[in-house]
């Protein structure tokens, strides 16, 4: 994808948000997670390399009486990198400003939230690797100097103004690290990378959150819950909101293992977090196409979505739970997703003169 191609990614974003389990946050999502992000390291739950790392940055600073190092954080969605952006400018007692990569087309856009920014304010740039190459480059020096340079005047008479800035800290968000240019990866004086949460940690999560929602959980509706949440806490603690209405409607709103699978099944959250979508893949793959391999524009055909929503939506947590493999040939099902789905896999996989399958089915 060209650096500057921003079409098919924001319709995947979409197609994410639409899903129960998608990382993606919507407008309700934002809303919620505002008020149940926490304040402070100490209530942050998970990432504990992370925090403990981050903790020792902020107390340098704060003992120094300087401004933290710019701050990258990587990692998947709904992780917690714009609550940590938060969370830094809170324990630095400094404003925060917000804005992401696709907003910054042009360096003029950058130099005129540079120019208004105060002492020590903290700037989050979510999705930097999708910021334009002209202002990346003006980033490079106030980053590194505190200062850019403004250009007045086009053609022979154009006049470079420096513009000094005071110091900030920069905190960017990637899903795509790979993406940024080594240049600017050098200029982050810290560098964090956001892993999948385990299940006793998003139970953690999620008891947090029905606390705040001043919601009746127990532990094994807690464990339910998170262990159908793909690691991600945005994800427990939408799917934590959806067997609240549930448990309302239906019980007498407390939530137990009982409820909430029963809740997650109408919602056709399976119990390793598989979804519709997710579903269909695989079961196009096996009663298809004999388990693959085959091709990902095909696939995409016989489940009725796009190439792209399949590829970047679909495909990377069936791969992550082992239930899919993307070999040269094309995409393949593993033993486990014909035990997921309770189908028996055929003795020899589909393949020219009748050669084992990439897993000796």
């Amino acid at each position: 994808m060209n650096w500057d191609d921003t079409s098919s990614e924001t319709q995947m974003s979409a197609d994410a948000a639409e899903r129960l389990v998608g990382a993606s946050a919507d407008g309700e999502d934002q809303a919620v997670e505002a008020a149940l992000r926490p304040k402070s390291l100490d209530e942050f739950v998970g990432q504990e390399r992370v925090r403990e790392q981050l903790d020792l940055v902020l107390k340098a600073a704060r003992a120094r009486g300087a401004t933290a190092d710019h701050v990258l954080l990587s990692g998947a969605p709904g992780l917690g990198k714009t609550t940590l952006s938060m969370i830094i400018a809170s324990e630095m007692n400094a404003p925060i400003r917000i804005t992401s990569g696709p907003a910054i087309q042009h360096a003029g856009d950058l130099a005129a939230i540079l120019s208004s920014l105060q002492e020590g304010e903290v700037l989050f740039l979510d999705e930097i690797h999708r910021m334009s190459r002209p202002a990346e480059e003006m980033l490079y020096m106030a980053m590194e100097d505190f200062r850019v340079d403004v250009i007045v005047g086009k053609g022979p008479g154009a006049t470079a103004i420096p513009l000094e800035l005071p110091p900030f800290t920069l905190v960017g968000a990637t899903t795509r690290a790979g993406l940024l240019p080594p240049p600017l990866r050098d200029r982050f004086g810290f560098t964090g990378h956001m892993e999948f949460y385990e299940s006793t940690e998003l139970e953690r999560v999620i008891h947090r959150s029905a606390q705040l929602l001043d919601l009746e959980i127990d532990t094994e509706g807690a464990a339910e819950i998170a262990g159908r949440s793909r690691g991600t806490p945005r994800i427990a603690n939408r799917l934590l909101r959806r067997v609240r209405d549930y448990a309302q409607v239906k019980v007498d709103g407390n939530i137990t293992r009982e409820v909430a699978s029963a809740a997650l099944q109408v919602y056709e959250v399976d119990e390793r977090g598989l979804d519709r979508l997710d579903r269909a893949v695989l079961q196009a793959l096996l009663k298809l196409f004999g388990g693959g391999p085959v091709g990902l524009s095909t696939l995409a055909v016989a489940v009725g979505e796009e190439r792209e929503t399949v590829e970047e939506v679909a495909e990377p947590f069936l791969v992550r739970e082992g239930l899919l493999a993307r070999t040269p040939r094309g995409r393949v099902a593993t033993p486990a997703a014909w035990a997921h789905l309770g189908l028996v896999p055929p003795r020899q996989a589909a393949g020219s003169g009748g050669q084992p399958g990439l897993f000796g089915a």
